[in-house]
């Protein structure tokens, strides 16, 4: 049986440090998946080529076919490039779009990946040390367009600790067929709009995370879904997965302070979130916020609680009944 990963938790499971981390799940309903430990042991280097090496049939763009030798794997980290792309090379912290085809080399079990049914592309900040190494080592210096086979021992992959939730062991090497498709943007690019002075203030100018300010004031009793920056793009749809760098804060403790304590944001993981948006799988403000929203846009969302997390608290920095305060760039849908 094929393991399967939901597309919505692709990042979180690959990540070695969890997605929408710090005490609070943020806007999922549950944390995502158990993330790979941090303390890797120290990665190989990666070379062009080993013996034995798996073969692969397929066009760049579609599912590539991955066969394993009938041998012990080699031990070593290999990255080699099956077609160079014509696009940019890739820097270190682009966001690298990556669809890819996975495979377990000891029993040729396929791992979930982008070219199967609600599969979806994982996006990778190349040479980031919150991604593992199979993926963001492999695309750094790489050109858009490319496609590259990765032989995973587990120091370049999920460690001694292994991923239980996709079925990959604690000595068990991997294969990846990775097409470099794009580079997704950091963040929304535009003039902000002036916002109400009754709403939060916010500054996100730099690749790093929003300063928000909260007013005085009493939180609106309806949700607030004020586009601060138009994206170019298409608007975003009920079932699609959405790619976004977020920043949240919780209104009450922070009132009329110079900025507000985050009590979650993406942009300390290196890679935007992804999850599918209106079905459920977070919180309602996001859900009814966020549909339509234009790919490109920043969107700032003030949630009541009843649409959040309504009488649960979340830590410290998120007591119950709180209404959230979340700025959201929509980097991306598919």
């Amino acid at each position: 049986m094929r393991r399967r990963l939901a597309a919505a938790l692709i990042v979180p499971a690959l990540m070695l440090t969890a997605a929408c981390g710090g005490g609070d799940d943020s806007g999922k309903k549950k944390d995502a998946s158990p993330s790979a430990s941090p303390s890797q042991p120290d990665v190989p280097k990666a070379v062009a080529s080993a013996d034995p090496m798996p073969t692969v049939k397929g066009e760049v763009g579609q599912k590539a076919e991955i066969t394993a030798p009938k041998g012990e794997p080699s031990g070593k980290f290999v990255v080699n490039t099956l077609k160079e792309g014509t696009g940019p090379e890739v820097k270190k912290d682009d966001l690298v779009v990556t669809k890819y085809t996975g495979k377990i080399w000891k029993d040729g079990k396929e791992l979930a990946g982008s070219y199967d049914k609600d599969g979806s592309p994982l996006v990778v900040p190349a040479g980031s040390p919150t991604i593992v190494p199979m993926f963001s080592e492999a695309v750094l210096g790489k050109k858009i367009g490319s496609r590259v086979l990765v032989v995973a021992p587990p120091a370049a992959a999920f460690g001694a600790q292994g991923q239980p939730q996709l079925g990959v062991g604690p000595t068990d090497n991997l294969i990846f067929v990775l097409d470099l498709d794009s580079v997704m943007p950091k963040k929304a690019e535009g003039t902000q709009a002036p916002i109400p002075s009754e709403l939060p203030q916010v500054k996100a100018d730099k690749d790093e995370a929003a300063t928000i300010t909260v007013p005085k004031s009493d939180p609106p009793k309806e949700l607030v879904d004020k586009v601060l920056i138009e994206g170019k793009g298409p608007e975003v749809k009920n079932g699609q997965t959405v790619y976004m760098q977020y920043s949240g804060a919780a209104w009450a403790p922070n009132q009329g302070k110079d900025a507000a304590k985050l009590f979650d944001t993406s942009w300390k993981t290196g890679a935007p979130f992804s999850t599918k948006i209106g079905e459920g799988q977070v919180i309602e403000g996001w859900d009814k916020g966020l549909v339509g929203k234009k790919v490109g846009s920043r969107v700032l969302l003030v949630i009541p609680p009843g649409q959040a997390y309504k009488d649960q608290a979340k830590g410290e920095d998120l007591p119950a009944n709180s209404t959230l305060v979340f700025v959201v760039d929509i980097v991306g849908a598919v």
